[in-house]
């Protein structure tokens, strides 16, 4: 019987690009930025890779299918190199496939890097609906904002919100990872902005705003993975272990049926409960330290909480305007700035957010750090409310 990945596999190294208009950088050197720092923090020689994964989600940043622009970029030692693609949720696919790969002995050291360089094409937000007449009545018209809108207006009227008490609860969401940016010298976003500010900006889909959405970014990350025996053989100390990593797709059965309400997420409730069960975790409010959530939208991030089984059900808003996720509450949520700050750079994002917390647990995040957490989280969430792949993860001290 399986009984997953806890302390299987031990983090060696990790790099991030700085994120943006990266317009001074190509993808290759966006992957070499992140590459290059992961490689020095692992300490370790190209020769000593055992296999890559490569995620990246838009087609036409990088010609074909294949793993070659990662093996080409890197000038890697002809060792396998597999390209992923699974929505938003791509970096957090190519970590576990390093993950696994470690985890079964198949590997000694795997690495993971994702990148996507949408700036240069011209990229204005996730693809829209493309099934035409058997698209769902009710669905928005394929945006993202107005499909993530009306998952706000789902969640008001199951919970009996008051729509100006919920506009206050986003802004609170989206200031709070505003402030945390400002701190990020990495982050796409680095401005701290007032709630005035954002419930009085222009109007994107209602009740989002301008500051409520992440913006287009480019941006690698990398991550290097090994089992925790061969990383003190190396002479590393107070190791990082991933705890669990799960996947959860959804089958489409939301669609097909008026079961689901459109106020949460299917997937992610799933994935969180196996992650849980194979981290040993049964009170996470409690046990994890801090988040990195999908905060494409900041209604996103509130809902997710609830889906994470951190705050309970209805409850996230009084957590969100009770400082619960602030930078000094009880559980920070996306210290680092999130995709609303740090950027989202598809192929990436999943990878970026394990590398502020894997800085944290190591006590490297400088004027972030927020004292001596003992485990992180992190949560891709890719394609659309009622059709989408979650991605949990969960890492911490050995």
């Amino acid at each position: 019987m399986a009984t997953g990945i806890k302390d299987k596999v031990a983090i060696l190294g990790m790099g991030c690009s700085k994120f943006g208009e990266r317009w001074d950088a190509g993808a290759e050197e966006l992957m070499v930025e992140a590459y290059l720092e992961a490689m020095s923090d692992a300490g370790i020689e190209p020769k000593q890779l055992d296999a890559a994964w490569f995620s990246t989600a838009i087609e036409d940043v990088h010609v074909g299918k294949s793993g070659l622009p990662l093996s080409m970029a890197l000038r890697l030692p002809n060792i396998a190199v597999t390209r992923v693609e699974n929505f938003c949720a791509s970096g957090s696919e190519a970590f576990r496939g390093a993950v696994y790969a470690v985890a079964s002995g198949a590997c000694d050291i795997a690495l993971a890097l994702g990148v996507e360089k949408l700036k240069d094409t011209g990229y204005g937000g996730l693809p829209a609906s493309g099934v035409g007449t058997l698209s769902p009545q009710w669905q928005a018209t394929g945006s993202a904002p107005g499909n993530f809108a009306q998952l706000a207006s789902a969640y008001r009227a199951k919970h009996n919100v008051k729509a100006e008490d919920l506009k206050k609860a986003i802004a609170h969401v989206s200031v709070k990872s505003h402030a945390n940016g400002a701190k990020n010298p990495k982050a796409h976003l680095q401005k701290a902005v007032t709630e005035e500010q954002v419930i009085n900006a222009p109007m994107i889909a209602e009740p989002l705003g301008l500051f409520d959405c992440c913006g287009v970014s480019d941006g690698s990350a990398c991550a290097i993975v090994t089992t925790p025996e061969i990383a003190r053989s190396m002479g590393k100390t107070n190791l990082i272990t991933v705890k669990a990593l799960q996947l959860a797709l959804s089958s489409g059965s939301e669609t097909g049926h008026n079961s689901w309400d459109g106020s949460y997420f299917h997937t992610t409730r799933i994935a969180a409960k196996k992650a849980y069960k194979e981290a040993g975790i049964d009170n996470p409010r409690e046990q994890v330290s801090m988040f990195e959530v999908h905060d494409c939208f900041s209604i996103t991030e509130m809902v997710t909480m609830e889906d994470l089984f951190i705050s309970p059900e209805g409850g996230a808003i009084k957590d969100v305007m009770d400082g619960f996720y602030d930078a000094d509450g009880k559980v920070p949520c996306q210290i680092d700035g999130g995709l609303k700050c740090f950027g989202h750079p598809i192929g990436a994002s999943g990878l970026r957010m394990l590398y502020e917390m894997y800085l944290q647990l190591q006590g490297r995040a400088e004027q972030r750090q927020l004292g001596q957490p003992s485990m992180g989280m992190t949560h891709n969430l890719g394609g659309a409310p009622h059709q989408n792949v979650a991605a949990v993860c969960i890492i911490g001290a050995e």
